[in-house]
């Protein structure tokens, strides 16, 4: 989940995509079946990380359970994932019948008619009902369902419950809003290399700035494209994780890219923002921490950023009989997903997130928490490209090389003028 996978295709690998969907590529149109009937897909997925192994899981039991459909699993490297999956759109190399794309380049592939609308099939072979309502959104473009969610992965709250006891907090009670936030980062920072907080200057800004303005009550771009970083509620939320640095003092200065992360690691910061996919990592460090949602730093509402993971379908698969092939395992992992719950994710299907094995569980809870409040990125197409000015003036203000408001007002202008 590196910034590389928030950012859609180059111009030249999309301009190849246009070519082939106008052109007369009929590759997926035939039936896969193998020797003894069995219709056979192939799956295509981001999950190069620790999650891995746990979607073969599910894939194999899958593949098990029955001999009418089978699954070919295969993980393509998280930095090279969407160029391999442009190129196999483009038709210039053999391409997946299904594939995992996250809700932030959703709208860039409808809209270009390079995967399926799926109107038809969810009501009619997969049931929305059977998901939290809010995953059906990150999968939604103009009103039409282009994919089928599989979790909903929000910001989260972690925190080193040691060093909360040490500083006479209680490391069962983590803060829930700016106020316990700022009391906390004070309590555990010590003045000998210790701190609170540590604020990064680059990734993952993308999940905790978004996530400060929407509790501001503010957002990104408007829904009919105007760009609102350098907005009143945008520019409070660059202020208050600038004085965490410059004026609270809370937190190191020019933190380099994970240099949060090892600080938190080594027990020489309190508390740390990232994502659901930094469980096992944190299991496997032996360290003893909490996780709880995100608390409210903001000053109107509880938000969350969040980006989620979807299964769609290439518009190039046409035949009726792999389709079907493709419901049948989609419904499969709906009702057998608790593997993927146990990465440390909180899949978006009722039936894991609601049963009693997934909310014995010590992060996915506090992620599913978050679901009712989550805030996607904006209905933008590229939204890699058009943020890129944004975290780039953010990455400067936390540098202390810019003001926020200068830098967030140019920001906006690089964006707009992107946008038109």
């Amino acid at each position: 989940m590196k910034k590389s996978l928030l950012t859609v295709a180059s111009g030249l690998a999309v301009a190849s995509v246009l070519a082939a969907c106008s052109g007369d590529d009929t590759s997926n149109e035939g039936s896969s079946e193998g020797s003894s009937g069995t219709q056979e897909i192939t799956f295509w997925a981001p999950f190069s990380g620790a999650d891995g192994p746990n979607m073969e899981q599910i894939v194999n039991e899958f593949n098990d359970s029955q001999d009418e459909v089978a699954v070919d699993f295969q993980i393509v490297p998280q930095s090279e994932y969407y160029t391999t999956l442009d190129l196999s759109l483009s038709g210039q190399q053999e391409g997946a019948d299904v594939m995992i794309m996250h809700g932030d380049q959703i709208m860039t592939y409808a809209n270009q008619n390079i995967i399926k609308n799926l109107d038809d099939i969810v009501g009619d072979q997969i049931s929305q009902d059977n998901y939290h309502p809010t995953a059906w959104e990150g999968a939604e473009v103009d009103g039409s369902i282009y994919g089928v969610p599989l979790d909903i992965h929000p910001l989260m709250f972690y925190y080193n419950k040691d060093l909360f006891e040490a500083a006479g907090l209680d490391p069962e009670a983590p803060p829930t809003n700016r106020e316990e936030f700022l009391e906390a980062a004070i309590a555990t920072t010590n003045g000998e290399g210790q701190y609170g907080f540590a604020v990064p200057t680059l990734w993952p800004q993308q999940f905790i700035f978004p996530t400060v303005v929407y509790q501001n009550g503010g957002e990104l771009i408007t829904d009919d494209g105007e760009v609102q970083y350098d907005s009143p509620e945008a520019v409070e939320a660059l202020e208050f994780l600038h004085s965490l640095i410059y004026e609270h003092e809370v937190s190191p200065a020019d933190i380099q890219q994970d240099g949060e992360l090892t600080l938190f690691l080594q027990g020489n910061s309190a508390m740390h923002m990232n994502g659901p996919w930094m469980m096992n990592q944190f299991e496997e460090s032996g360290m003893n921490y909490g996780v709880a949602p995100v608390p409210q730093l903001g000053t109107e509402q509880q938000a969350v950023f969040a980006n989620s993971h979807n299964f769609v379908i290439p518009e190039t698969v046409q035949d009726d009989a792999k389709i079907e092939a493709i419901t049948t395992f989609l419904n499969y992992v709906d009702e057998n997903g608790m593997a993927w719950a146990e990465s440390g994710q909180a899949p978006a299907s009722k039936a894991v997130y609601e049963s009693d094995e997934f909310n014995e569980m010590k992060q996915q809870p506090e992620v599913a928490k978050q679901f009712e409040y989550v805030q996607f990125s904006p209905n933008v197409e590229n939204w890699g490209p058009v943020s890129d000015p944004l975290f780039s003036a953010v990455n400067e203000v936390l540098l202390n090389q810019s003001e926020p408001q200068e830098a967030l007002e140019q920001a906006a202008q690089d964006a707009q003028a992107s946008l038109q």
